[in-house]
């Protein structure tokens, strides 16, 4: 019961304290990453796949000492799977990100959403327009809703906190060095592909939950799932496709299309067969979000109180 109450309690705390602006665990697993990378990069599968696998053994082995001296008081397991919980999911900065696009947006204020669209993805917002930036928020906040909370989630209701951390280190190296930039293609391609395999199960989950709780936010169930079936498998990440194809049918609007990005732009298929999106479709995306969210930790909750049933 420890780890089902922990992963339910960090999610509550997420809520209510805004992440810290300095000191946070994942900005501060960031920069120990970057400064292995100086160490460990070259232009090189194999040195990449090393400089994973380190930074990787490093959080588990932290996750694993964690709860290990957690077993020594139910209180302190609760207590140490809730702190892990709040640092390594991101579902309150990623709905305040996405509310301030929004109101941005809505108030027609462009280049302040240009200005804040980098706090949520990579793309590079000098050339976009209303729309554009519309349809990179819904996007941005879809993955992330399975990223940064679904997935946390359900790697400690499954591993405890080494796989909070464990699934953590993964999702932030991918995110730094898993992209297609001439840096990081070959470096970055054990993060990536590691990030892909710690993510195909949660991210259906995700999806799955997002069709379910569609009509609390006035969605459609019945066009996420289409949507989900006949559109995601055409993206070219195996595991962003279902969650914002699910998003695009949820909320009955179109996304993909060309994505320009710093590092070049990718021509991505059509998910949905909607409207444009614009900033009214953003603050639904953020409503769905966080409802997608708590039912992922409710979800999770009782999946963790499961698997620490059975392993007693």
């Amino acid at each position: 019961m420890a780890r089902a109450f922990g992963i339910v309690l960090g999610v509550a705390v997420d809520e209510v304290l805004a992440d810290p602006r300095r000191g946070h665990p994942v900005a501060l697993f960031g920069t120990a990453a970057a400064k292995t990378e100086r160490l460990t990069y070259r232009d090189s599968v194999l040195p990449g796949a090393a400089h994973t696998l380190v930074l990787l053994g490093g959080a588990a082995g932290i996750g694993l000492l964690t709860e290990r001296l957690g077993k020594r008081h139910p209180l302190l397991r609760v207590l140490g799977t809730a702190a892990a919980t709040w640092a390594t999911v991101g579902g309150s900065t990623l709905a305040a990100e996405g509310t301030a696009m929004g109101r941005s947006l809505d108030a027609g204020e462009i280049e302040a959403a240009r200005a804040r669209l980098p706090h949520l993805c990579g793309r590079d917002p000098e050339l976009l327009d209303g729309t554009e930036l519309a349809r990179a928020t819904v996007e941005s906040v879809a993955e992330n809703t399975s990223d940064a909370v679904v997935a946390p989630l359900f790697w400690g209701a499954v591993a405890g906190i080494p796989g909070l951390l464990a699934y953590r280190a993964v999702n932030t190296l991918d995110a730094m060095i898993g992209h297609r930039s001439e840096r990081y293609r070959r470096f970055g391609m054990v993060a990536a592909r590691a990030d892909d395999v710690a993510n195909l199960i949660p991210a259906r989950l995700a999806a799955a939950l997002t069709a379910f709780c569609a009509p609390v936010v006035g969605g459609s169930s019945a066009s996420a799932l289409r949507a989900w079936r006949l559109d995601a498998g055409a993206h070219p990440s195996p595991n962003a496709g279902q969650v914002e194809a699910a998003f695009a049918g949820a909320l009955q609007i179109r996304l993909g299309g060309r994505t320009v990005y710093r590092h070049g732009v990718e021509d991505r298929p059509v998910l949905g067969d909607g409207r444009n999106p614009d900033a009214g479709h953003v603050t639904r995306a953020v409503e769905l979000s966080r409802v997608t969210g708590w039912a992922a930790a409710a979800l999770c909750g009782l999946l963790g109180l499961a698997v620490g049933r059975r392993a007693h």
